[in-house]
């Protein structure tokens, strides 16, 4: 019997069924129980064209699903039977760990928060996105969860965020900075000096950081409110597939650009995938009762399998227990 179940909204994204299954069918391989949660027929479909499909996974039949064009929170109400909402259900039942979608990421948020409900405390949940920097793995939250908020709320994503940095990403001691104009602690907006107030000598806190300083690590933990971490993690991916799409042109416009690009293949691949948002799968909402991780709508195989293999290891480490005992220490 597996040790983690997860369930996989097996009708959200891009390219679902396929996509969402052949991630599941990876992260099966690995031993995870998985429960595909969709109609039954097209996943039997999409389970059928690969060869050997592990044992541990399990169809969970839904008979609907929610578009990108429907109002995400009005869907989840008036669809009981979407593939997101029976997959959030599984949660909140006990028959899964943690629930992973690549579905409409207002709806997920909607149905995460409303089914499986927030931790005692917790004013709002936040959106933790891991991304890279110089100084190795960091975390961004909230990433869209939240456009409009509060000094409180940013407090407590500085101690969700310090435990997903420290239970998933393996940083021993990580810091805080609230994204900001200015380094100094009278920058910024109301909403950034009175994040500063409450997050002052708190564990980790370093103060305010500046956009420059996020691919630099100076803090591993950026909170910020979801209206401006949402535009700095678009602006963040969008520069990174800028500069390969350059450094591709650049290597194959000439044949000393050619030899240069064979010389450092090995480079540029590790680069690649430091930089890639695959790597990590998915984001996590922190702060609800079971693991919720939300991907990219675009994202692939690998991405799904990611994302399914961090829910896992989320249930493994117990990041929920530990932000609720974090939150109720104040640290």
């Amino acid at each position: 019997m597996p040790d983690v179940v997860v369930a996989v909204d097996a009708m959200g994204g891009d390219k679902a069924p396929q996509v969402p299954v052949a991630g599941a069918i990876a992260a099966a391989r690995e031993g995870i129980g998985i429960r595909l949660v969709g109609d039954a027929a097209a996943l039997e479909k999409a389970l059928g064209q690969h060869d050997d499909v592990p044992a541990g996974i399990e169809i969970v039949h839904a008979a609907e699903r929610i578009h990108a064009a429907e109002d995400g929170v009005k869907a989840v109400r008036a669809k009981p039977d979407a593939s997101m909402v029976v997959a959030c259900r599984q949660v909140h039942e006990g028959r899964a760990g943690a629930v992973v979608s690549a579905g409409h990421t207002g709806a997920m948020l909607a149905a995460s928060t409303l089914i499986l409900r927030r931790l005692p405390g917790v004013i709002r949940p936040g959106l933790a996105v891991p991304m890279p920097s110089v100084a190795g793995p960091i975390v961004l939250i909230d990433g869209g969860a939240n456009a409009e908020c509060k000094p409180e709320y940013l407090a407590q994503f500085a101690v969700m965020g310090r435990v997903l940095g420290r239970d998933i990403l393996g940083i021993d001691d990580p810091t805080v900075g609230i994204l900001s104009i200015g380094e100094e602690a009278g920058k910024g907006t109301d909403l950034v000096q009175g994040a500063y107030a409450l997050l002052d000598g708190t564990p980790g806190f370093v103060g305010n950081v500046e956009g420059r300083d996020i691919p630099k690590g100076k803090a591993r933990i950026i909170v910020t409110d979801g209206f401006t971490g949402n535009v700095a993690l678009k602006l963040y991916e969008g520069t990174a597939a800028m500069i390969f799409q350059e450094i591709r042109r650049g290597l194959t416009s000439s044949m000393r650009g050619k030899v240069a690009g064979a010389l450092g293949m090995p480079v540029f691949k590790g680069l690649r995938k430091q930089l890639d948002p695959e790597e990590y799968g998915s984001a996590y909402l922190l702060g609800v009762r079971g693991i919720s991780m939300i991907g990219h709508g675009n994202t692939g195989t690998r991405g799904m399998a990611n994302g399914i293999r961090r829910a896992a290891q989320g249930v493994r480490e117990d990041v929920t227990g530990h932000i609720q005992a974090g939150l109720a220490a104040g640290s």
